[in-house]
């Protein structure tokens, strides 16, 4: 068996240091593009339009593996980019006249579901792939009549994947791949039986592919029982300083969160700022309210075309407007220098995610800020944060009326530079030395 495992559990004494995925296997640090992994050119080109042009470490590790037909057991966090680790060599690997179901991806959450058909939509644009996502809480019957026709990459909840398996609707024994994302939170909720029906279900020469933010020994029971001879994958991690990011939470219930957070881009000003949404409908209703009041802004999600996100994402580098509204799934591989603020008006569904939303932010030495608005219901996820990155964040309450929000402590003290907010005083020194016009 193939391992590459290496782990750091340090701690440096005087910094606050989060720990990220990386690899550290010397044959993968010099493939710095897509087509060095043997992703075709076409695939590639699609990234770059995305504004994705290097591999992330997971994606280095597992790609050539897969494409070389490997069963792979690889652990990566959410946030490392492991979506297209899989999707990519799949897409390379699906034959044009299969006639079957290709692939399949099991996922333990409908969101997750979504999120993953997503981004195989977008790698399908232009060509003749079909994807379709399968999940409760939709119309079974417009599934039945799409599974009717071409399909060749479904991503699916085990519950309503068996629903169709039980009435005979999809045809599980011409797979090329089947992938177990997120396989230790399918066990945790309780798919353990689910699972094992569906891949008794498969055929057997297929590749089995099983990503989890974990490696425990339940996990790998599950894939040892249906695999073949599998290369075992982990990302070491890697130090990441949030020394200069000052973070601040603001306590607000969801009725009074855009009223919160109109009053912290009043107060702050930001230079340039990402704000963070859950959904696409979220980030839809904040752009529409955001823009009747006058901000600088432009949303990045799912549903808009890929030539408009394009679009978005070449004027939000040239500066061209002020606000960016984005999910976390439109915002991987999102690479601009100059934020200075990070909104998460809706806090991120885990610790991993917060790291990777804030980490936009005071990069290069330069000073950043993260706020993120929470409800009374948001207080576990608040917790688990402040323990995945090891400090109680200063908190505030958001008031209703006039003043909006209570003296910010913590924050305001740490946005100030010299006697400047830090958006007002960087925006102003670019300006002048790019010589561009106020906006």
């Amino acid at each position: 068996m193939y391992v590459i495992m290496n782990k750091i559990n340090t701690i440096k004494h005087s910094q606050l240091i989060i720990y990220l995925p990386i690899a550290r296997h010397k044959e993968d640090l010099y493939l710095d593009k897509f087509t060095e992994l043997g992703i075709s050119g076409e695939l590639a080109s699609k990234l770059e339009r995305q504004g994705i042009f290097s591999p992330t470490p997971v994606q280095k590790m597992a790609i050539p593996k897969i494409l070389a037909g490997k069963d792979l057991m690889a652990e990566a966090q959410t946030g490392t980019g492991k979506t297209l680790a899989f999707l990519l060599p799949m897409f390379d690997s699906f034959e044009s006249k299969h006639g079957h179901v290709q692939g399949l991806v099991l996922t333990p959450t409908r969101e997750l579901a979504m999120q993953i058909a997503s981004e195989a939509k977008i790698l399908a644009e232009g060509g003749d792939r079909s994807i379709m996502s399968i999940f409760g809480g939709r119309d079974i019957g417009k599934q039945l009549r799409k599974l009717s026709g071409k399909v060749d990459l479904v991503v699916a909840t085990p519950g309503r994947l068996i629903d169709h398996m039980r009435r005979g609707s999809i045809d599980l024994a011409h797979l090329k791949f089947l992938v177990l994302d997120e396989a230790d939170q399918m066990l945790y909720i309780g798919f353990r039986d689910e699972i094992e029906m569906i891949l008794k279900a498969t055929n057997k020469d297929k590749q089995l592919l099983c990503f989890s933010a974990t490696l425990d020994s339940k996990v790998k029971k599950l894939a040892y029982r249906h695999m073949n001879s599998p290369l075992e994958l982990s990302v070491e991690k890697e130090s990441v300083t949030l020394e200069g990011i000052r973070q601040k939470v603001v306590h607000s219930s969801d009725r009074w969160k855009q009223e919160a957070l109109f009053g912290e881009l009043d107060k702050t000003k930001p230079f340039m700022a990402i704000i963070f949404c859950r959904t696409k409908r979220r980030a839809d209703k904040l752009e529409e309210e955001m823009a009747i009041r006058g901000y600088d802004c432009r949303k990045l999600h799912g549903g808009i075309a890929q030539n408009a996100r394009t679009r978005v994402m070449k004027e939000f580098r040239n500066l061209k407007f002020q606000y960016l509204i984005a999910t976390d799934v439109a915002a991987r591989g999102l690479d601009i220098t100059g934020i200075t603020h990070i909104y998460n008006f809706d806090i991120p569904e885990s610790p991993e995610t917060y790291i990777h939303r804030i980490g936009r932010t005071g990069r290069m030495g330069q000073d950043g800020a993260a706020v993120t608005f929470a409800s009374p219901r948001d207080e576990e996820r608040l917790l688990d944060i402040e323990k995945a990155i090891k400090m109680k964040i200063p908190r505030e309450e958001h008031v209703h009326g006039p003043n909006e929000t209570s003296s910010g402590r913590g924050m305001e003290k740490g946005t100030k530079v010299s006697g400047k907010s830090i958006g007002r005083s960087r925006r102003q020194d670019r300006q002048n030395k790019a010589g561009r016009k106020k906006r």
